[in-house]
């Protein structure tokens, strides 16, 4: 009974020390330029630290709820650990939150929209090879934002495959734990089948010896008498 309590504290609190590291990550996204490859993989990363704590807590959380049929746990510690969950719960919402503010909107993908004023001023003024050459830059600025994009389209997709990671881990956790109950299951049959033979054959050698040993009484008894008469 204790060893699942302690599993539950102990896979808890590495999901503790996991929302600290990403605390601590977000604290150096400060450090970072605003945009930039370092920048976009530094935030990939503590997304997917992110994504892999919240479903460790929904682990955490469906475990709890199996407790109390596995063994004796109180209300007043379900309603501790339920708000222990709740306030971790609450933590990553608010990395999340501070994360999108760091990292930004639609400006840290594809660039500051330029309006339509902008780009009259700076067409303004220039030949037909000037109206070219800015046509290539903003080709240019356009394939740049593309390529960060993509960028963000490859981060999301490690993230999925970290979740599907997970998911397969844990899934691979409980086929086994299974399979052990099973291989348990079938010992403890057999244990108890040996046991009640051995019982059984317990009981019957001693009523075999209960009875040679009233007939070696009786005939001793017997052979007493008969001395007596013979020699009185």
């Amino acid at each position: 009974m204790a060893s699942s309590l302690d599993s539950w504290m102990k896979e808890y609190n590495e999901a503790v020390k996991l929302a600290d590291d990403i605390s601590g990550m977000i604290s150096e996204c400060s450090s970072f330029p605003a945009s930039g490859p370092e920048t976009q993989r530094h935030v990939s990363t503590i997304r997917r630290k992110i994504t892999i704590l919240g479903t460790r807590l929904d682990s955490l959380q469906s475990e709890l709820s199996t407790l109390p049929g596995k063994q004796h746990i109180t209300a007043k510690e379900m309603n501790r650990r339920k708000d222990m969950i709740a306030n971790l719960k609450s933590k990553v919402s608010q990395m999340s939150s501070t994360l999108t503010s760091h990292s930004g909107n639609r400006d840290s993908l594809l660039g500051p929209e330029i309006s339509k004023a902008d780009a009259m001023g700076r067409t303004g003024g220039l030949d037909n090879y000037g109206l070219v050459g800015l046509q290539r830059q903003v080709m240019k600025e356009q394939d740049e934002g593309l390529d960060r994009l993509e960028e963000t389209v490859v981060s999301t997709k490690h993230i999925a495959l970290a979740v599907n990671e997970e998911l397969t881990l844990h899934t691979r956790l409980i086929d086994d734990l299974d399979e052990h109950v099973d291989v348990s299951d079938s010992r403890l049959r057999r244990v108890q089948k040996n046991l009640a033979a051995l019982n059984k054959r317990t009981k019957g050698g001693c009523s075999c010896l209960c009875m040679l040993l009233a007939v070696l009484g009786i005939v001793g008894l017997v052979a007493v008498i008969f001395l007596l008469i013979k020699y009185l």
